[in-house]
């Protein structure tokens, strides 16, 4: 399980040092893809697999489904960390989350994310007040 937040730095090649406490479960290889709310996704390759295979299970005839399955995989990069725990995000992953130099790293449970510093802080105080208000359904019985 990923928790945490971390403040790492891109490199000029494009390149995230990924979090000490993460690298052992992400070092058989990572997917990195378009996530909601303009962050990137980085999956551990079995969790990337068990999702590819909940996308698959949806009927073709899904418009929802078919349009998400596009985006997730035609933006997906695999790539396995280097030595030193790097990964390189492509460019076009870069632009879609405006990723700068300054980046913010979220363990979100089952899949690691990737924010640019601004979006992410700007994030956390617009959904802080929804937090406190949220009910009963995020958690079916509360905690």
């Amino acid at each position: 399980m990923f928790l945490g937040t971390h403040t790492p730095r891109l490199d000029d090649k494009g390149r995230l040092i990924l979090p000490a406490k993460f690298r052992d479960e992400l070092a058989g290889g990572v997917v990195i893809t378009k996530g909601q709310e303009r962050c990137l996704y980085v999956f551990p390759m079995p969790e990337f697999q068990r999702i590819a295979e909940q996308l698959r299970a949806q009927p073709m005839t899904s418009k929802a489904a078919r349009a998400y399955g596009r985006v997730f995989f035609a933006s997906a990069h695999d790539e396995v960390p280097d030595k030193q725990g790097r990964v390189t995000i492509p460019a076009h992953l870069r632009g879609y989350a405006a990723l700068d130099r300054d980046l913010v790293v979220i363990g979100a449970s089952t899949r690691v994310e990737i924010w640019d510093k601004a979006a992410w802080e700007s994030y956390l105080a617009e959904s802080e007040d929804e937090f406190a208000d949220i009910e009963e359904g995020v958690l079916p019985g509360g905690l």
